[in-house]
């Protein structure tokens, strides 16, 4: 992570206590090894694999005389120098603001400018008072703004939803391959790259099985302890997932066992923080095209559920195919209907909804007889033949 992040690192330390020191994370004989340690290696920057409270985050910095950063401050720098829409940008700094809060030591002086300068400091108000009101305000702002954004995407989610396609999330550990996967099944080109929360926007493209449309969105990649700020800030984007019909859940399986279980189990902790641990999920192990055949082997026996594919060979998409299209069947609906030839735009829409459709021309309109999603079922109830 600290790689993606543009660090190198050039030492690691570990230290096993039963819960970590209130004031210095590490126990004071840690923290002075870590100094001498940081000396030796000429570093200019401690990072913490954890979250750090803010006096803990101070009182390592002033043993150390070094910058201390601690796991979610790395994730949110990550994730800000990857955010490209206007909606990432948004999400991410509101995390950040959020998270530096109750670290404010006179960090953001530099937002005065948005307070209008003059008559924006109070009697007797003290610089970091003037800071953390700024960024209060600079908090509401932002959540203003995605509110507004929120209410575009139900927008929207309302055409999707009018359109009754059914609906499925690629949902994963980071760099698991869910971009790639995405191109590879819908034949987008959707922007890939070997790193760490790559994808921050949801994407939606068309997924076709069986000649009958099906909506596919490639959401942000998961990590273990992901830092609560984010699952805030991106409710927006993580609507996507918990209002899908399935979610596909990717991972890597080239990546050792023990690693695939705690990227599992972190994606199921967070799916569930999401309140979206009751949807139905497909699990899809990637990558395979990095393993012999024992290895494969060795996946199937461990995840018999799952099913094994490569995004860049594309070996196994056909059979990921039709397991979606079995996950999803029960959202169907066989329909028997006589659509009158005034309502073209019902023919139309049953066609390319429904992919293989049995149509007869008789006097009184065309009788129709197809799979269609439930909720388009219901609208064209009306046309509906007596049985």
């Amino acid at each position: 992570m600290l790689r993606t992040a543009g660090v190198a690192v050039v030492g690691e330390m570990v230290q096993r206590r039963e819960q970590p020191h209130a004031n210095t994370y590490l126990g004071p004989g840690k923290v002075a090894e870590a100094k001498a340690a940081a000396i030796a290696c000429d570093a200019n920057l401690i990072a913490c694999d954890d979250e750090l409270s803010a006096r803990q985050e101070r009182n390592l910095e002033e043993a150390l005389g070094l910058p201390v950063v601690d796991r979610t401050t790395v994730i949110l720098d990550i994730f800000a120098s990857h955010a490209g829409s206007a909606e990432g940008k948004l999400q991410v700094e509101l995390a950040q603001l959020e998270y530096n809060l109750a670290r404010m030591r006179g960090l953001w002086s530099h937002l005065e400018r948005l307070g209008g300068g003059i008559g924006t400091r109070g009697p007797g108000e003290t610089q970091i008072e003037t800071d953390r009101r700024l960024a209060r305000d600079r908090i509401a702002t932002l959540r203003r703004r995605l509110e507004h954004v929120k209410g575009t995407r139900a927008v929207q989610r309302a055409e999707r939803e009018r359109a009754a396609l059914p609906t499925i999330a690629l949902v994963g550990y980071t760099n698991a391959g869910k971009s790639t996967l995405l191109n590879s099944l819908t034949g987008s080109e959707v922007g890939v790259r070997d790193r760490l929360f790559h994808t921050l926007d949801p994407t939606t493209r068309t997924l076709r099985l069986s000649g009958r449309p099906h909506l596919m969105t490639d959401t942000v990649g998961f990590i273990s302890k992901l830092p609560h700020q984010l699952v805030d800030a991106f409710g927006a984007t993580l609507e996507e997932t918990r209002r899908a019909e399935l979610l596909v859940h990717v991972l890597d399986g080239s990546a050792a066992e023990e690693q695939v279980a705690i990227m599992k189990q972190s994606v199921e902790q967070t799916l569930e923080e999401i309140g979206a641990g009751d949807r139905p999920r497909l699990l899809v192990l990637n990558k395979i095209d990095l393993l012999d055949d024992d290895g494969r082997d060795e996946l199937r026996l461990r995840h018999p559920d799952a099913v094994l594919v490569s995004a860049v060979s594309g070996e196994g998409l056909a059979e990921l195919g039709e397991r979606i299209e079995g996950e999803l069947a029960h959202s169907l609906r066989r329909v028997d209907l006589l659509v009158p030839y005034a309502d073209g735009g019902s023919l139309a829409e049953l066609h390319e909804v429904a992919g293989e459709v049995s149509r007869e021309d008789t006097p009184d309109g065309v009788r129709v007889n197809a799979l269609v999603p439930a909720q388009m079922a219901e609208r064209l109830s009306r046309f509906a033949v007596a049985s």
